[in-house]
């Protein structure tokens, strides 16, 4: 049985106001591709299928998009929802379309009935909000390892009837994980952390969740997203585990490298160096968070930047030799709001406005004067 594990595909998102519909397509293109040259069985998607509960129409449309053409290469596709999906939403129909080979797992009732391919099981694990679940489940206390647990015992007693191997798709932050920015918190009191060790007593565990492919054990892993979605992921590798389940279990596992559609990249410097030196021109392409380090802020430093970088997304300022002294707080109380704007300036760019500057300031001042009037 040859399983392809992916995850956190989330469809819709951007990145930094960039729109990924093009590049999340050609992981689509990619992963069907895949498909049909791995001769894969089942595609496990272990959640956030979309990048929010209310999905836009382009993603919607890019989804049924894949699942039609996965469906049409004879492979069976298995979805559980994660905490950026609405498990409702994902889930409409989903006893409708279990025959045409799709399954969408997003109940967490329906844990403990698996999707059987051949003498394999599917149990889908979505995402188990604590507070959901609690009282259906009559769980002992309110945390993420509770209802994990809990989860893995029905399944545990499902497959004791069954004797095949199993294979748990889940969308979950197990202890140990690294994260990354791009991820949403799912901390309920400190305890969103659960044990590779509720895992035991199946066959393979494809994670969801954690941006970042990992190997939480030999059986247990991240598949991570398949596109870089914030500047923490740099160095992350982005793709899928091409997955084989031998006659006695888990066999072995290799990764599959997605397509990069632009590379990302952090760099930092003084804004001449960065504009003229020939050590930065392989970065030209990339969507890039630039640090400037000169002694003073620069003046339209962005403007300036996407002149040579015209993918720059991110400024940051980091004065070289430590941050910039603070100046004494500027007294607002009896003061003409321009005068409070011009300190502003000068207290964060380290020289007053010129008078340019000055003549936008006071235009915005007694603009917002003038709506206060009509209010």
């Amino acid at each position: 049985m040859r399983v392809l594990h992916t995850s956190d595909w989330h469809l819709g998102r951007a990145f930094h106001r960039e729109s990924l519909i093009g590049a999340q397509a050609a992981f689509v293109d990619h992963l069907v591709e895949t498909v049909r040259s791995e001769r894969v069985d089942v595609v496990a998607v272990a959640g956030d299928v979309y990048d929010r509960a209310l999905p836009s129409v382009d993603a919607v449309a890019l989804c049924n998009d894949a699942l039609r053409r996965l469906t049409a290469e004879g492979v069976r596709t298995i979805l559980i929802s994660g905490n950026h999906d609405s498990a409702r939403r994902l889930g409409f129909g989903a006893d409708l379309i279990d025959a045409a080979g799709v399954h969408l797992r997003t109940d967490p009732a329906r844990v403990g009935e698996p999707v059987v391919v051949g003498d394999v099981a599917f149990y889908g694990i979505p995402y188990l909000e604590p507070e959901v679940v609690r009282a259906p489940w009559e769980l002992a206390e309110r945390s993420h390892t509770a209802a994990l647990q809990h989860a893995m015992g029905l399944i545990r007693a499902d497959l004791a009837g069954r004797g095949t191997r199993a294979v748990v798709l889940a969308h979950a932050f197990v202890t140990g994980g690294e994260s990354s920015d791009s991820e949403r918190d799912i901390s309920v009191g400190g305890v969103s952390h659960v044990p590779v060790s509720a895992f035991d007593g199946v066959d393979y565990v494809a994670l969801g969740h954690l941006h970042g492919r990992q190997r939480m054990s030999e059986s247990v892993r991240y598949s991570g997203s398949p596109i870089a979605y914030s500047f923490s992921e740099e160095r992350q590798h982005k793709g899928s585990w091409l997955v084989d389940i031998g006659p006695k279990g888990f066999a072995s596992a290799e990764f599959v490298p997605a397509p990069v559609p632009r590379p990302i990249a952090k760099i930092a410097g003084r804004l001449d160096g960065l504009l003229t030196s020939e050590a930065w021109a392989r970065y030209e392409d990339h969507w890039l968070h630039v640090t400037l380090t000169d002694p003073q802020r620069p003046k339209a430093a962005m403007e300036r930047l996407r002149q040579r970088f015209p993918h720059t997304l991110g400024l940051a300022f980091e004065p070289e030799g430590g941050a910039e002294a603070v100046p004494e707080a500027p007294r607002f109380e009896g003061r003409p709001e321009i005068d409070v704007a011009l300190d502003f300036v000068r207290a964060v760019r380290g020289e007053p406005a010129d008078a340019d500057e000055k003549r936008l300031l006071q235009a915005a001042v007694e603009a917002c004067r003038l709506k206060e009037a009509l209010v």
